[in-house]
């Protein structure tokens, strides 16, 4: 739903890791540690024969449910304090050193597990993001039942909806039909006295 070309690489990397749940259809792509180990494999972050387990997995949806609260927070609701108490446990087990190159500086694994070197390349992402100003505009949607994770592009980062044309249009749709209901049944009732 984003201009892919427009969406800075690290902010692709956080939506799209919040986007393997999307909600409005219960479509899960982390459905088993293989799966989980695929799709951090084809970006990079695992190597592609590593081994995970359950446990793994349920701390990668974790995190991730976790981010999908912090962005809830982007977009102008209250995220849930105990899922944020979550994700911060969940990340304060990942062990990460500051790296220094000719290029600049990033976060990595300091050892540990396959999914600690994943998650820290996500959290050096979430880093990025804060340095380039970009992870305010990592927002979800306002639509209760989608939360699909978008970036906001817009010049004074107000988007609401990750699509004008669905989520926004029935949204809208719905407040004037409520508008209209509301008249109807006030003029049904007849004048107040």
């Amino acid at each position: 739903m984003d201009d892919d070309a427009a969406v800075p690489a690290a902010v692709r990397l956080v939506r799209d890791f919040v986007n393997t749940l999307e909600p409005q259809i219960d479509d899960e792509t982390l459905t088993s540690p293989d799966r989980l180990r695929d799709w951090f494999a084809e970006r990079g972050l695992m190597a592609a024969d590593a081994h995970l387990d359950p446990a793994d997995l349920d701390m990668a949806l974790t995190v991730r449910e976790g981010l999908r609260a912090v962005l809830l927070g982007h977009a102008g609701h209250h995220a849930d304090p105990t899922t944020l108490d979550r994700l911060n446990q969940a990340l304060a087990e990942v062990p990460v050193a500051l790296r220094f190159a000719d290029d600049g500086h990033r976060l990595v694994a300091a050892g540990g597990t396959p999914l600690d070197r994943a998650l820290a390349g996500l959290v050096d992402a979430i880093r990025v993001c804060g340095e380039d100003g970009t992870w305010p505009r990592l927002k979800v949607c306002a639509r209760d039942t989608c939360r699909w994770a978008y970036y906001d592009a817009s010049r004074n980062q107000a988007r609401r909806w990750c699509s004008m044309a669905g989520c926004g249009n029935y949204i809208k749709m719905r407040r004037a039909y409520a508008v209209r209901t509301g008249r109807t049944r006030a003029a049904d009732r007849g004048p107040t006295v």
